[in-house]
């Protein structure tokens, strides 16, 4: 029984969350990157150079997927300069809110540290989500736009849906509940008139802040950039402490056969950093010149909005 009605919960927590991410958040998204001419990679876009999920590697070559990413240049045929990626979640419940934050947060810091210009990391969140989950988003510099719950149960309630329960509701109460959303009766027209009802109750200057925090965040430009070269011997070794010793009492460090490496710094106008070890010059050439796209880019659009 107790499986059962965990996947009642379950259903209706997956239904409400489809419905918060396409509904809700993919156009806040949408229209975060038609203000900025970036393109919006989502599970809702079909893309001939990414069949699955939207999967990225960090520095370590870690895959992780994720819910939305912006691109500079991307298309449907081709992958673009990843400037932001966002998380969104639904929580009805307050249990384990800390937990969520932690893994999505998680998710997003790897990719600062990994492209340059991936200045923006953030997450949509609407529910339950608890003042210490928020904190911790906030604490790891993540941009956090929260939907409070009690606006999205109104916004489904006034449409005729119930979303919310006590923990403590019987199985075949809570079946009750899920099964309208899980029907035709949860048509697209009603989800569109929810969303665009919980658009008015959270306020469109909030909807405008969320954008205007994502541009101020991507137009920071560098304001300065260090490159270092670095130059590493092969390892003296040793088969004990005493011959460490004895080495150390008149050492020779010169470099035998040096490896070459390299450092790329940058220090931004809004006071972030970035900094990225890479092993060719190869490399070291790519991240300036996916600085330097997004840098024309932002300042292109700076002119464009001025205007």
């Amino acid at each position: 029984m107790a499986r059962v009605n965990a996947s009642a919960g379950h259903r209706l927590g997956q239904v409400v969350g489809d419905w918060f991410e396409e509904y809700m958040v993919l156009p806040l998204i949408e229209r975060v990157g038609d203000a900025l001419e970036l393109f919006v990679d989502s599970r809702f876009v079909k893309r001939s150079v990414r069949p699955g999920k939207i999967v990225w590697a960090d520095a370590d070559g870690n895959e992780v997927d994720y819910d939305f990413v912006l691109e500079l240049d991307g298309s449907t045929d081709a992958r673009g300069i990843p400037v932001a990626f966002i998380e969104s979640c639904w929580r009805r419940g307050a249990r384990h809110s800390k937990d969520k934050a932690r893994d999505d947060s998680g998710k997003l810091l790897p990719m600062r540290e990994t492209y340059p210009t991936a200045r923006f990391l953030g997450m949509v969140a609407g529910g339950d989500f608890t003042k210490p989950a928020r904190d911790l988003v906030r604490s790891r510099d993540i941009e956090l736009f929260y939907i409070p719950k009690g606006k999205i149960v109104q916004a489904f309630s006034e449409e005729g849906f119930t979303i919310d329960y006590p923990d403590t509701l019987p199985e075949r109460e809570k079946a009750k509940i899920v099964r309208p959303l899980a029907s035709t009766k949860f048509k697209r027209e009603k989800q569109q008139r929810i969303r665009d009802r919980l658009i008015e109750l959270v306020g469109k200057p909030s909807i405008d802040s969320f954008v205007q925090r994502v541009r101020s965040v991507l137009s920071a430009l560098p304001q300065e950039i260090r490159l270092i070269v670095r130059h590493d011997s092969s390892p003296l070794r040793f088969e004990s402490v005493q011959a460490a010793s004895e080495y150390l009492a008149a050492p020779n460090l010169a470099m035998s056969d040096p490896t070459e490496s390299y450092v790329y710094e940058i220090t931004y106008t809004d006071g972030s950093e970035f900094e990225r070890n890479v092993a060719e010059l190869a490399a070291l050439k790519q991240l300036h010149e996916e600085i330097a796209v997004l840098t024309k880019h932002m300042s292109r659009l700076g002119v464009i909005n001025a205007s």
